[in-house]
């Protein structure tokens, strides 16, 4: 959650900063604030809304002039959206601000003792409650900046990523994590600070990445010290060079980047298999698996752990691991497993995926499992993410930054990879026959034209969803395969429109959810012409007898299910096992149109970020 950005060097900070902050939006949108040092003073401006409304609201109040600033962009956990609550914050002396990401569990007693030293609080945050009590220890044990945050730190419970300045020292900013990220732009003579590296790409490819429990003291025209908070260890810093370019974080020409995201499916998709998928020569070559594929292969069961799209993704991995390499899975949604005790042996491999590499409850639920003994492997897409480092090998899945924060390549993308490993771990246990292992390896080469041809019902959703926009629930029907495309479709619609939607397995209809059913009631049915097609048809034929109204998503040529449907999608046939990487493409589409027909935020949806950083 939130969004971090920071600047000192030779340029001027404020369009830097908000410039940055206009890129981490998708991280917090509910307030945003900004710092700059002008020489002499601090100024600070911060407001309830967007960035925009800050961009006004900033050039009203402030001069915007100084080479060293840092900006926030919100999503509110401890204190209500307003301006109070807005980052940056000062402590009570006016010399200190600073800017916080996450959460600090122990601020109320804290802040109880340092009420009784006498200080004040104007907002409700825990992150006015860390500014003091770094002033406090620089005042109590007469410390340099640097040294009071690390010794604050170590009194603090919670994850942070923040940002300090102090205006008696002009020339540095103090930057420190725990459990949320942060990455700092090494340019000439000059340093940005980020939560990711989008803020700062056009101005440096060097970037360095702060590991759990490190700070930094990132002075102008000296070297760059990093250091660990408990005991003081200086680190080298490791500097890499960055793997995405300006045109990755701009919209391209789409009216959102959720809509460009969508569109970039058949590239990223085979992105995500190129150079690791060989089917004229039947070869899968990823270098994280068969580093590891001894661990894979003796495993007594897989684990698979992951929140909200990553888990659904997770799903289909469990039917396509156990079908193809017969090898007993289970998912876990990361937030549960890390409180429940959960059975972990070192027999076990646990798969970890996250688009983001930094959400805190798969990052805990890591850690749990290695402390068992099992062994981890993470897929994600950001390269040097937090889980990348945290597990014990990986694949990522190459889908470019993904700025929507409704997933859509993210999803697709892991499905790739998930299916690569599972045919990997087939071929080397002789669970599937020779014919078939090829087959699906020219299929799954194939996935990438068939998705573009699946985007070709845009026009069409966008009619469909002009009839249902005001539809107030929803529901989504899919079998085998497609059940967690269902879960999927139906988060998408939920997330970004505000209309309830529920996924279910088909046959589960008539366990209750064919009560809701009349004829004001939209149903999305995944009905492919491979898989239980049948089953689907019937499933169909009981909707339609209770007046409800049917949205299918058929194989290209279906006749029967027509019929039947109210609205037909038509996709390209493919293998039931692959089925989900289109399928899943019709209703990212229907749920973006509805979306904007309803007139939301599309890349913005209220109440979420794009990555939960924090419990």
């Amino acid at each position: 959650m939130c969004g971090i950005v920071g600047y000192i060097g030779h340029r001027e900070a404020y369009p830097i900063v908000i410039k940055g902050l206009k890129r981490l939006e998708y991280r917090g949108y509910d307030s945003a604030g900004v710092m700059l040092y002008d020489g002499t003073d601090l100024k600070i401006s911060k407001t309830k809304g967007k960035v925009s409304d800050l961009e006004a609201r900033s050039q009203q109040e402030i001069t915007t002039n100084g080479t060293i600033g840092m900006g926030h962009t919100r999503w509110a956990t401890h204190g209500v959206p307003n301006d109070v609550n807005s980052h940056p914050h000062l402590s009570n002396s006016g010399n200190l601000a600073i800017i916080h990401n996450g959460i600090i569990e122990n601020y109320e007693p804290l802040k109880k003792e340092l009420i009784k030293r006498g200080y004040t609080f104007t907002s409700d945050t825990d992150t006015e409650v860390l500014v003091n009590l770094i002033e406090d220890v620089q005042k109590k044990d007469g410390l340099k900046l640097g040294k009071a945050v690390q010794v604050a730190l170590n009194q603090v419970v919670g994850a942070y990523a923040i940002c300090v300045f102090d205006k008696n020292k002009p020339d540095e900013i103090v930057v420190a994590r725990l459990g949320s990220p942060l990455a700092i732009g090494v340019g000439e003579n000059e340093y940005f600070i980020a939560s990711d590296a989008s803020p700062f790409i056009e101005y440096t490819s060097n970037a360095i990445y702060l590991e759990d429990e490190e700070m930094a003291i990132v002075r102008l025209h000296k070297p760059l010290k990093i250091r660990k908070i408990k005991d003081d260890t200086l680190v080298d810093p490791y500097v890499q060079e960055l793997q995405m370019n300006l045109e990755q974080i701009e919209k391209g020409g789409y009216d959102h980047f959720m809509l460009k995201e969508i569109y970039e499916q058949p590239n990223v998709i085979k992105d995500t298999y190129r150079g690791r998928l060989h089917a004229s020569t039947g070869l899968i070559q990823m270098a994280g698996v068969e580093d590891n594929l001894e661990k894979f292969l003796n495993a007594d069961r897989i684990l698979i752990i992951a929140c909200g799209t990553s888990w659904h993704a997770g799903l289909v991995a469990e039917y396509v691991i156990e079908e193809f390499a017969r090898i007993p899975v289970e998912v876990e949604y990361a937030s549960e497993f890390r409180y429940r005790n959960p059975i972990i042996t070192p027999k076990d491999v646990v798969v970890a995926i996250s688009q983001s590499g930094e959400t805190a409850d798969t990052l805990a639920a890591i850690k749990l499992a290695k402390e068992k003994g099992a062994f981890v492997f993470g897929v994600c897409n950001v390269v040097g993410s937090s889980i990348s480092r945290e597990t014990n090998g990986g694949a990522y899945t190459h889908a470019g930054p993904e700025i929507g924060v409704a997933s859509t390549k993210a999803f697709t993308t892991q499905i790739t990879v998930l299916t690569m490993i599972a045919l990997r771990l087939a071929k080397a246990k002789g669970t599937l026959s020779n014919s078939d292992y090829f087959r699906y390896l020219q299929e799954l080469e194939l996935i990438p034209e068939k998705v573009a041809e699946a985007l070709n019902c845009n026009a069409l959703s966008k009619e469909i969803a002009e009839i249902y926009k005001d539809a107030s629930n929803c529901l989504y029907l899919g079998r085998g395969y497609n059940f967690p495309v269902a879960l999927e479709g139906a988060l998408k619609l939920k997330e970004i429109s505000y209309i309830h939607a529920e996924g279910y397995p088909a046959a589960e209809m008539k366990h209750g959810p064919i009560a809701l059913i009349d004829e004001k009631m939209p149903v999305v049915v995944i009905a492919p012409k491979q898989g239980h097609y049948d089953k689907i048809v019937s499933n169909i034929q009981e909707i339609k007898s209770r007046s409800g109204k049917i949205i299918a998503i058929v194989t290209k040529g279906d006749i029967q299910v027509k019929e039947l449907a109210d609205h037909v999608i038509e996709i390209p046939e493919t293998s039931d096992a692959l089925s989900p990487l289109i399928t899943t493409i019709p209703l990212q589409l229907l749920s973006y149109h509805i979306a904007v027909l309803r007139g939301c935020n599309v890349d913005q949806p209220r109440n979420l970020a794009k990555s939960v950083t924090v419990e």
